[in-house]
């Protein structure tokens, strides 16, 4: 009898432990990765849309739990404290392109190009100069190329217009005659309160995105700013860059106060161009005011320029980091999200352009940009976009560029030759610690 009783007592209990188990990997199962988007709202529309699609679509599969990435100062600093952590999500969308060399480099992420499959898919995706911008320094891929921000020139039409021009500025010679015909001091009070574009005036080194870098990758045919770990941008083109945008300034063409405090000075006509983004579209059309008419072109380049313009994609990307148990089944996730499908509901839902080749002539996406005409433009210029170099430093090396802009461009206490110069000895030096 106590032989019977203990026999049925120790089968129970394995079949409890079995029920337990079974339990567990359903759960985990069911909460197997934790993927993390940006916090904009647009973009956490998508991710859910992505990921509830999948969920539903793919019970017997792990699956996934989204949340957007935790407040903060900046989703960078986030990011950061999580790597140190160890607290990092398995799948993470919205990482800037410059700071994935550092985490390569100190193991956090996991090596797309060890993943079945993604080599095949990657170069059906992108052009191989894309693939090429994106390969760490050890040879390894650790970041898919997701969604891109072209940076160009937003120009007040009626403006152009009543200046006598028949199409915005191309050049910098034509940029700075626009310039000169409309700077006014509308008070008479002698300070210039009309410009002809504006930049923020402040030195953080991310603010170079929208002034110095679209620039520079333009006069340059698309150059890196850093190669074989040493600076590559003391030449013709950064120096010419710095020259334009001097120039700006020093004849009041640019404003050197903030202006960022008013109301939007470009849809009340206080400037006339300025370098920015396709989020803009939504914002105009939001808030222009009765017969205000607007338009998109490209940065302007030196007067002597020939050849196809780049410009900066300001590119957020896909990584897996290293916390992730099942790299493999998280990069099956993942190429489900950038299908061409869910690519062409990113578009509808976030006005942002996904980082594919023959973007503009897929005729999938046609219909998307008969819709929104103004997104032509970007999807035109996405075949010449830019991201960042591969680097350990990059922000390190945009924040010495910027001091030097700073001293030379705004206010002109140095040349650009000598500001340029500067800046590569600094650049420099950071390669040798």
């Amino acid at each position: 009898m106590f032989n019977s009783s203990t026999k049925y007592f120790q089968i129970s209990i394995l079949l409890f432990l079995v029920l337990i188990i079974s339990c567990k990997n359903e759960i985990d199962k069911k909460n197997k990765f934790l993927y993390w988007s940006s916090n904009n709202s647009y973009e956490i529309k998508f991710a859910r849309y992505a990921v509830n699609k999948w969920n539903e679509q793919n019970p017997d599969k792990p699956q996934i739990k989204f949340q957007p990435v935790p407040e903060g100062q900046s989703s960078e600093e986030v990011i950061l404290a999580a790597v140190v952590g160890k607290t990092t999500p398995d799948i993470y969308s919205n990482m800037w392109q410059g700071d994935v060399e550092g985490y390569a480099q100190a193991g956090a992420l996991i090596p797309f190009d060890t993943l079945n499959g993604f080599t095949k898919f990657i170069y059906e995706r992108c052009d191989s100069s894309v693939i090429e911008e994106i390969r760490s320094q050890d040879g390894h891929i650790y970041q898919i190329p997701w969604k891109i921000n072209p940076i160009m020139m937003i120009y007040n039409k009626n403006i152009i217009s009543d200046l006598g021009l028949n199409k915005p500025p191309h050049t910098y010679d034509e940029y700075l005659k626009a310039a000169a015909l409309f700077k006014k001091d509308t008070n008479d009070d002698g300070y210039v309160d009309q410009w002809f574009g504006y930049s923020e005036v402040i030195v953080t080194w991310w603010q170079r995105f929208f002034d110095f870098y679209p620039l520079y990758l333009a006069a340059s045919g698309g150059a890196p700013l850093i190669k074989d770990n040493k600076a590559a941008f003391n030449n013709e083109y950064a120096i010419k860059v710095f020259t334009f945008l001097q120039k700006l300034y020093s004849n009041q063409y640019f404003a050197r106060e903030r202006l960022s405090a008013r109301q939007d000075v470009f849809l009340s006509g206080v400037i006339a161009t300025r370098f920015t983004g396709p989020w803009e579209i939504v914002h105009a059309e939001k808030y222009k005011p009765e017969g205000f008419e607007y338009d998109f072109s490209s940065i302007p380049v030196p007067d002597d320029f020939k050849g196809p313009i780049y410009t900066y994609g300001d590119p957020k990307n896909i990584v897996i980091f290293n916390t992730c148990k099942d790299p493999q089944a998280a990069w099956e996730f993942i190429k489900f999200m950038i299908t061409k499908e869910n690519d062409l509901k990113l578009l509808e839902l976030t006005s942002q352009l996904p980082r594919r080749k023959n973007l503009y002539n897929d005729s999938l996406f046609a219909g998307y940009f008969n819709a929104n005409p103004k997104m032509k433009t970007f999807a035109k210029q996405s075949k010449y976009v830019k991201g960042t170099d591969s680097s350990p430093v990059l922000k390190e090396v945009f924040d010495l560029i910027s001091q030097e802009y700073e001293a030379s461009v705004i206010y002109g206490v140095k040349t650009p030759e000598q500001a340029i110069n500067d800046a590569a000895h600094a650049v420099n030096l950071l390669f040798l610690k």
